[in-house]
């Protein structure tokens, strides 16, 4: 069986000409190959579809291809993804790497190098690659964390805390694993919205200040005087723990 016989591969591109393009092409070489036209429907289909590759645009309308990737790496950092984009510049390439992408080509490509990035992405996941990271400060495959007298286990969903054992729901655990990959660092309540619930019209900032109430009654002290979950003023919250 060939390496490419029947792989999916995401295609979330806004441009339709470029999309229809890369799915004739990638379906000539033996791929099956969807389109999704919006950052918000890329998720839908990546949840739905399970594809082995993603082929990722960065200014798409709604949810912008950073936040679908950040999204998709707090819950799955194997899976791999190719940012084609026309925003190449150093800086726009450093981000899309330290928010864990694969690899990363700017618009305009070449067709036959982008065939050869698609492929070798795809050989290498047979490999079982090392796992991608999160953020920039993220540890690699964070099965279990430890701050204070919590402990978290991520396989299990549960918590170690001074109220005992407690069962995370997959949305906790999707906060959880964002504030620790990004430990230190201002999460403005727009970002939340985007990486940790794949922003909606039917998700507000209220919604964010829910679970943060809820997160500060499992692991503070003190939930009215927060040491790890902090507010900040006009911006949004930060994990504080070293």
């Amino acid at each position: 069986m060939k390496q490419n016989e029947k792989r999916r591969i995401l295609i979330v591109e806004d441009d339709a000409h470029i999309a229809e393009g890369l799915k004739l092409n990638l379906t000539l070489q033996g791929y099956e190959a969807a389109i999704a036209d919006s950052g918000t429907e890329g998720l839908r289909m990546w949840k739905e579809w399970n594809p082995n590759l993603i082929v990722l645009d960065i200014m798409l309308p709604g949810l912008d291809g950073i936040s679908v990737l950040r999204h998709i790496r707090l819950r799955d950092e194997r899976l791999p993804v190719l940012i084609l984009s026309a925003k190449g510049a150093p800086d726009d390439r450093i981000k899309g790497f330290s928010c864990g992408v694969d690899d990363y080509l700017a618009k305009p490509f070449n067709l036959a190098e982008f065939m050869l990035r698609v492929e070798r992405l795809l050989t290498r996941s047979l490999w079982g690659h090392e796992p991608s990271v999160v953020g920039a400060s993220a540890p690699a495959e964070v099965n279990r964390y430890a701050f204070g007298d919590n402990t978290i286990d991520f396989t299990t969903m549960t918590a170690q805390t001074r109220q005992g054992m407690l069962h995370l729901t997959e949305q906790e655990v999707r906060l959880l694993k964002l504030f620790i990959a990004n430990r230190g660092k201002p999460l403005t309540r727009k970002t939340l919205l985007e990486v940790g619930w794949g922003y909606t019209g039917i998700t507000t900032t209220r919604t964010v200040d829910i679970f943060l109430v809820r997160l500060r009654k499992y692991f503070e002290e003190d939930p009215q005087s927060p040491v790890y979950f902090r507010s900040l003023r006009s911006i949004g919250y930060l994990f504080d723990h070293p």
